[in-house]
């Protein structure tokens, strides 16, 4: 995986979360499940690590890790209270 490939991959993991986002706050669970599985298919490039990266494309990714963590916890703000209603 070369400097490209590791900006792609969190460029789609950050364009498939802010889908999530989307389909969360309009409770389209059908939708978000479906991202959340692609999103997974996605970050599996990951799994082994991926190279270092210096200058403008180290911190592109920490810009893409950062909208993707926003983005993450956007999902949980409305899916966590919605988790404690049906257990509850």
């Amino acid at each position: 995986m070369n400097s490209t490939d590791v900006l792609s991959m969190y460029e789609n993991i950050a364009g498939l979360t802010s889908k999530m986002v989307i389909a969360a706050q309009g409770s389209d669970w059908t939708s978000l499940d479906r991202l959340e599985n692609q999103c997974a298919v996605q970050s599996v490039g990951a799994l082994g690590g991926v190279p270092a990266l210096e200058g403008s494309a180290r911190q592109r990714k920490i810009d893409l890790l950062k909208q993707i963590m926003a983005n993450d916890r956007a999902i949980r703000d409305v899916t966590e209270p919605w988790m404690g209603r049906l257990n509850g």
